[in-house]
């Protein structure tokens, strides 16, 4: 078999598969949402009277122990409205392009004002490349505190589901669901599980 006829059978072949293409926007939207859904409700929970987005406002405003933004009230709200809207209109395949921008927005802020200072990793790994000048003193207090528990604590108990580790608070995760959202943006929602397509295939394919 020449080049040209592998190369054409290998394309045929890899073509079959847009029948499943529907499945990478589904997952992303699936993976999204209640990431989305988490962070909006962490901020303020509507439906909980002992819950408001007070500490969210303090946050953003105080310069001292906070992101000292400007406009603290309505940057909050603004953050948590598309958070909160964007997780149902992810979940329902709702006008996924238009609300990925506002949530690419969020995820730009957060990775440049609060996680931009720590580097890349969302955890201390002494291994990676990309581990932050402080690692080895991060490290040096994982030890420390695995210590610590040792003697005192359950430690097997503490780590029966998983092992300590030393958070870093890197750009890692807002980057990661930025480049989602950004795929999400170019793709849209996707074939048969998002409305905007049988909008689309109702009112604007005719």
């Amino acid at each position: 078999m020449s080049v040209t006829a592998f190369s054409h059978s290998l394309y045929k072949l890899f073509n079959q598969t847009r029948k499943i293409d529907f499945l990478a926007p589904l997952l992303l939207r699936a993976y999204l949402a209640p990431v989305f859904w988490v962070a909006a409700n962490n901020k303020w929970n509507p439906f909980d009277s002992g819950s408001s987005l007070n500490n969210t406002i303090d946050w953003f405003g105080n310069s001292e122990w906070g992101l000292g933004l400007p406009f603290p009230e309505a940057m909050a709200y603004m953050a948590w409205g598309a958070e909160y809207f964007g997780a149902i209109l992810l979940a329902l395949g709702l006008a996924v392009r238009l609300i990925s921008i506002p949530l690419m927005f969020t995820m730009l802020v957060a990775a440049v004002s609060v996680h931009w200072k720590n580097g890349w990793q969302a955890i201390h790994d002494p291994m990676s490349p990309f581990a932050s000048a402080d690692v080895g003193e991060a490290i040096d207090r994982l030890h420390k505190a695995k210590e610590i528990l040792h003697e005192y604590g359950h430690y097997d108990w503490l780590t029966q589901h998983g092992s300590l580790v030393m958070l870093n608070n890197g750009i890692e995760f807002a980057a990661t669901y930025f480049v989602m959202l950004l795929v999400l943006f170019s793709i849209g929602g996707g074939k048969f599980f998002s409305i905007d397509f049988w909008i689309k295939k109702q009112y604007l394919t005719k």
